[in-house]
């Protein structure tokens, strides 16, 4: 299988290695955007074979996510089988005792502003003090590792209070932007606002600055396509893969999933940027 080079200003690879989780959190983005859970997935061995090819003109990591990604049977051996800069997206509800002694902090070595192993907290379905055992056991083995918190209107005090202890333990604690309706109000800025939550969907054109790519290995422009599980571009294991870097017709212009146009940091943590950029609206 041949090589699969990316264009040099796409900011991240996301790697959904399922869309599984062990959690239910009522706020959580996949109950809200039509999350298609029902797809193939690929083994260890396939994602190994598929992601080996892939070829990034910057030091971007491969970003294993969900669903929860810790869930996937064959996570050990896919960590430990990328001979590639990785970062992992969890909620930390594994043995933190086995993960140090299956995996090495090198595997999440790179030159970026943020930690590597990034814990998705909320207080809905976790104990607090439970999951700070695990990130300062983790952190005391060298993980480069660090807790996020959605700031849900509902939960504000308690993600303040937890923000407070993690800053007095030089723990590395940062808020997300709540990208949802709640009590009849639009929560998160996104660069193009009438993108998302809207009654009339609209045809624009569309261009991504991220390789998504699903469970399965099938590769998307966008999140509400993976989610949908609508329009693959390709998929990892094609003989002859490439990435077509143009403007795509989109007619789900109203119907965007938050995570594609809401404004955020890019991989520099310069904020402003955003996954797609869109034009040609009608």
């Amino acid at each position: 299988m041949n090589k699969v080079t990316l264009p040099s200003h796409y900011n991240y690879i996301g790697i959904f290695l399922t869309l599984g989780c062990n959690l239910s959190c009522s706020y959580c983005i996949n109950h809200t955007v039509g999350l298609n859970q029902k797809r193939k997935h690929l083994n260890a061995q396939q994602w190994i074979t598929g992601l080996k090819r892939i070829k990034a003109q910057t030091n971007l990591p491969f970003s294993l996510q969900g669903g929860e990604p810790t869930i996937h049977p064959g996570i050990y051996d896919i960590l430990n089988g990328l001979n590639h800069p990785v970062d992992l997206l969890t909620n930390l509800q594994f043995s933190a005792e086995k993960f140090i002694k299956n995996v090495s902090p090198n595997i999440f070595s790179r030159n970026l502003p943020y930690p590597a192993i990034r814990v998705s907290y909320h207080p809905e379905t976790m104990v607090f003090e439970e999951l700070i055992n695990k990130v300062l056991l983790l952190e005391s083995h060298g993980h480069s590792i660090g807790l996020f918190s959605v700031d849900h209107p509902k939960y504000k005090n308690h993600i303040l209070e937890a923000k407070s202890f993690c800053e007095k333990n030089n723990i590395f604690f940062k808020t997300k932007p709540l990208l949802a309706k709640f009590d009849g109000k639009v929560y998160g800025d996104y660069h193009y606002k009438d993108a998302c939550f809207s009654d009339h969907l609209k045809t624009c054109e569309c261009k991504t600055s991220e390789l998504l790519i699903d469970p399965y290995g099938d590769i998307y422009r966008c999140h509400h396509d993976l989610y949908n599980k609508i329009n693959p571009q390709g998929n990892i294991l094609d003989s002859n893969l490439s990435i077509n870097d143009t403007f795509k017709t989109c007619h789900y212009y109203g119907n965007c999933n938050p995570c594609d146009i809401k404004i955020k940091n890019n991989r520099f943590q310069q904020f402003g940027h955003a996954s797609v950029e869109i034009r040609n609206i009608k």
